[in-house]
């Protein structure tokens, strides 16, 4: 594969070329005229003065006709010259049909696109460890630029109406009802209920010397203070007793009670009207607090901050696990052939699309590309990329003319 030059390297190649091919020509005229004038054309310097004027002959057409190509010949408006300042438009034109009728077809793009096993290379890509890590920095700098952009202000308020109307149509009578029967099913309720009834047990003992002062407040007088003390004593400790109890016997009656009733109330959420009313109407109470509504507001600053911080951070848990899905998602694109066909097919069904619909208008890029750029600068521009080939044009125009010449000149002299 040829590497294409830099503009400048260019420039001096052209350069060189047009200096070979016209030391060439004048070596030709130099070698006719010391032919023509000191040895008259006799003998040898015959042969030799009919090659150097074929070539003469040879490299000046080659010249016009090279020449002819990007500008007037010496300036002169010869017709049929300058070719592309005059016709740079149709060139363009003609470039863009050839391009959508020969390169923008369905088969072409399509079975390059196929050849190319998409979803294999960008997952060979994306599975490697230091690119996911890339992946991941790049992401954290779009969302880091997406933040500094956002308005916050309207962002608050559009978040917290966004969250408090789909909390107001949300039916969380099912949702509960789901989330009951889950811990009930995994036994997280009764967990729930011992350290309930544990908490409840310390609060009783380090309020153990209110409850007597309540007891003694609603005694009768004429009862001493000796049977208050028993009394409060009997049945503060039968109370702790029990409590204690059940909190360390799983199969305790009480349990039982606790899980068959907490069952049924998820059952009166799911089919008892009144209930789901009842719940339906403490949510709306609870959304329309003041403290409520002050928290929505604040969902969108804690969740930015959340986010902007996490990206930042490269040891955050959000760096880490948007690098491990990025590895996850490279490891299937690249090992399960099934997403790799899905994607193919996906991508093929794409390429058809834009092909069938927008082949036109890509290849007529190239069109309105050509036909605002400007007469000399597109001579400028095409002489450097193909100027320096077209030298050998005239290098052989004026070789071969040379041989012509001589050979004409031979077969002459025999004849």
């Amino acid at each position: 594969m040829t590497i294409p030059l830099p503009a400048a390297e260019r420039v001096r190649a052209l350069r060189r070329m047009k200096a070979t091919a016209g030391g060439l020509l004048v070596a030709a005229a130099v070698i006719y005229i010391v032919c023509r004038t000191v040895w008259a054309g006799h003998g040898v310097a015959g042969y030799v003065q009919a090659a150097a004027e074929a070539s003469m002959v040879g490299g000046l057409a080659d010249w016009f006709a090279v020449t002819a190509l990007f500008r007037y010949p010496l300036g002169l408006r010869i017709p049929h010259t300058a070719i592309i300042p005059r016709k740079k438009d149709q060139i363009g034109e003609g470039l863009a049909g050839f391009v959508s009728e020969y390169f923008l077809t369905s088969e072409i793009v399509g079975g390059r696109l196929a050849a190319a096993h998409v979803p294999q290379r960008v997952g060979e890509w994306l599975a490697d460890p230091v690119h996911a890590r890339q992946v991941a920095e790049e992401l954290s700098s779009a969302v880091g630029g997406l933040a500094t952009v956002l308005r916050d202000d309207e962002l608050r308020s559009a978040v917290a109406t966004f969250a408090d109307k789909r909390l107001r149509e949300l039916d969380v009578s099912p949702l509960l009802a789901r989330l009951l029967e889950a811990a009930c099913n995994s036994g997280q309720h009764q967990a729930a209920l011992t350290v309930v009834l544990r908490g409840l047990m310390r609060f009783l003992d380090e309020n153990r010397s209110v409850f007597r002062r309540r007891l003694a407040e609603e005694s009768p007088e004429w009862v001493p203070d000796w049977v208050d003390d028993r009394v409060f004593a009997k049945g503060f400790s039968a109370l702790q007793t029990f409590l204690a109890d059940v909190s360390v016997d799983d199969e305790h009656e009480l349990r039982r009670t606790f899980d068959t009733q907490l069952r049924a109330f998820a059952e009166r959420l799911r089919s008892d009207p009144e209930q789901r009313a009842r719940v339906e109407q403490a949510k709306l109470q609870l959304l329309d607090r003041p403290d409520v509504r002050e928290w929505l507001t604040t969902l969108w600053t804690n969740l930015k901050k959340m986010i902007v911080d996490g990206a930042a951070d490269p040891n955050s848990d959000l760096r880490r696990s948007v690098e491990s899905l990025t590895m996850r998602a490279g490891e299937v694109l690249r090992d399960d052939t099934a997403v790799g066909a899905k994607i193919d097919d996906a991508l093929q069904r794409l390429v058809r699309h834009v092909i069938t619909n927008y082949a036109d208008d890509l290849a007529g890029v190239i069109s309105a590309t050509v036909e605002r750029w400007d007469t000399a600068e597109t001579s400028r521009r095409l002489e450097l990329q193909v100027g320096r080939d077209l030298q050998f044009i005239r290098i052989n125009g004026t070789v071969v003319g040379a041989l012509a010449g001589l050979l004409i000149y031979t077969l002459s002299r025999f004849l």
